[in-house]
């Protein structure tokens, strides 16, 4: 009847963002322990969504959940926010009485002085519980991961496609191999590295050189070598891990290796597909609204939420107004509270001129003026309907909308990615009447668009998540890494 311990850290962290990540941030979206946990996650496309399906099929075993938290990507953790959650698992752990770990990670978490802060994580983890208490993780596809992590765990996997719609299935691979730990096999792990830093926008599941290189991973996969997992990397995590990496367990710890290698070596011949050009914010205007009839997205991916983005940079806004596109048009979105407040305060239907975006940084550009009437005000609170994260709670905290014209601003008090139709929906905004939406995404917002639109335009501006890589400040990238920096 085993026992295990549970504990979540799900953080991806842009070392270029304009502001740090507090508890706060953590405390708002998800900040659960015990068994309020359990109850939390039940029924959604989760890791721990999975966890709780895996233990119902298995009612011998038990679960002590521990402390358990995601953020939405953006800037370094503060230190404050790492100790606070560190803290208390650390003293779930030291408790003792558990048969095994299960920790549910991203791999590119930072903080403001930790590089690889997950790696810390699994270090600590295992001081506290000793050699002989097995212990595997789940990671996101975008893990940068250290070579070291397969000496400390004893099982780990990573998403497979991208949208990132198999979170649960992640967290079953990684708990069958406690499984199969409790059972008496013990599994051999390795990794390999490419010394590249890679964008991901021909990550993407559905097909391309990641999508190629997968299918020949999961091919390798037999009896012997049960988890055979490929992760891409986060380009803007300064991480002495940085990069593309491939993941194996098995009975031979030459097989592998020899499976890593083979991978990192199938992705290596397809590095020159993995370059990116995108048009500049007017050409991609311009290429949208010559799309064929039907909702068509203008994608701003230097400032995508779920790439680290403030979701406050003024680049889209500017072009918008600027433009005037004569089709109705919406903005998703621009985190502003401030924005939020006034807008609630001066109440539906009453005109409203402030300046928006650039509010954290001006280092992208100065805010833009805005002069329009408030649409709508919300409460901030919706279902995620999925493929991703359904069933999920969202919490944008109050939120408003700003017409100016044939164009609809979203203004939210939270920085969540606008990548679930019911994120719409909440907005009173019916997509089969719009024409263009102008969107703060990039890959994730497929999931549940890319049937939706007639076309999906990914245009280059100013951002924390931008095209050009080569300028960024890296510190911890490899330095024999940094002349592959940005060039694919």
């Amino acid at each position: 009847m085993p026992h295990i311990a549970v504990a979540r850290l799900w953080f991806e962290a842009n070392s270029f963002a304009p502001e740090a990540t507090p508890l706060a941030a953590f405390q708002s979206r998800e900040w659960v322990a015990g068994d309020d946990a359990r109850a939390r996650y039940r029924g959604t496309a989760t890791e721990l969504g999975g966890l709780d399906a895996f233990l119902r099929e298995r009612p011998e075993w038990s679960a002590t959940m521990l402390r358990c938290t995601s953020a939405q990507p953006g800037g370094p953790m503060t230190d404050q926010a790492f100790a606070t959650w560190w803290e208390e698992v650390a003293a779930g752990l030291a408790s003792g009485g558990f048969d095994g770990v299960y920790l549910s990670l991203h791999g590119a978490c930072l903080t403001e002085s930790d590089p690889e802060a997950d790696l810390t994580i699994i270090r600590l983890t295992r001081a506290i519980i000793g050699p002989s208490v097995p212990l595997v993780a789940s990671f996101d596809m975008h893990a940068n991961l250290s070579p070291q992590l397969v000496g400390l765990l004893d099982g780990a996997s990573g998403y497979r496609t991208y949208p990132h719609i198999d979170m649960a299935d992640a967290a079953w691979r990684a708990l069958r191999l406690l499984e199969a730990r409790f059972s008496g096999r013990r599994l051999h792990g390795a990794l390999a590295k490419l010394p590249q830093v890679l964008h991901s926008f021909h990550m993407r599941s559905e097909a391309g050189p990641m999508a190629e290189t997968w299918a020949l991973a999961q091919a390798m996969e037999s009896p012997a070598l049960p988890d055979v997992s490929l992760f891409g990397g986060f380009a803007w995590g300064d991480s002495p891990g940085a990069g593309p990496s491939a993941m194996a367990w098995g009975e031979s710890a030459e097989g592998a290796r020899s499976a890593v290698r083979a991978v990192m070596a199938e992705l290596a011949a397809r590095l020159p597909r993995f370059a990116v050009a995108l048009p500049d914010g007017p050409a991609g205007l311009a290429a949208a609204l010559e799309a064929p009839p039907g909702l068509v997205a203008l994608l701003d991916p230097a400032d995508n939420p779920l790439s680290g983005g403030a979701a406050d940079t003024p680049g889209l806004l500017r072009l918008l107004l600027e433009a005037g596109p004569p089709v109705e048009t919406v903005l998703a979105f621009l985190h502003d509270p401030e924005a939020v407040a006034e807008a609630a305060a001066l109440g539906v239907g009453a005109p409203i001129a402030r300046l928006l975006g650039g509010r954290s940084t001006a280092a992208f550009g100065p805010p833009v003026a805005f002069a329009g009437v408030v649409e709508r005000l919300t409460h901030g609170r919706f279902l995620n309907q999925g493929p991703m994260e359904a069933g999920s709670p969202v919490d944008l905290g109050p939120s408003a909308v700003l017409r100016r014209g044939a164009l609809r601003v979203i203004l939210t008090s939270r920085k969540e990615a606008a990548v679930d139709p019911a994120f719409f929906e909440l907005h009173g905004i019916a997509l089969g009447e719009v024409r263009l939406l102008a969107n703060k995404a990039k890959n994730h917002f497929r999931a549940a668009f890319a049937a939706r639109c007639a076309a999906i335009v990914e245009a280059d501006f100013a951002g924390p998540a931008a095209l050009d890589l080569a300028g960024l400040p890296f510190r911890h990238v490899p330095t024999a890494w940094r002349g592959a920096v940005g060039v694919a």
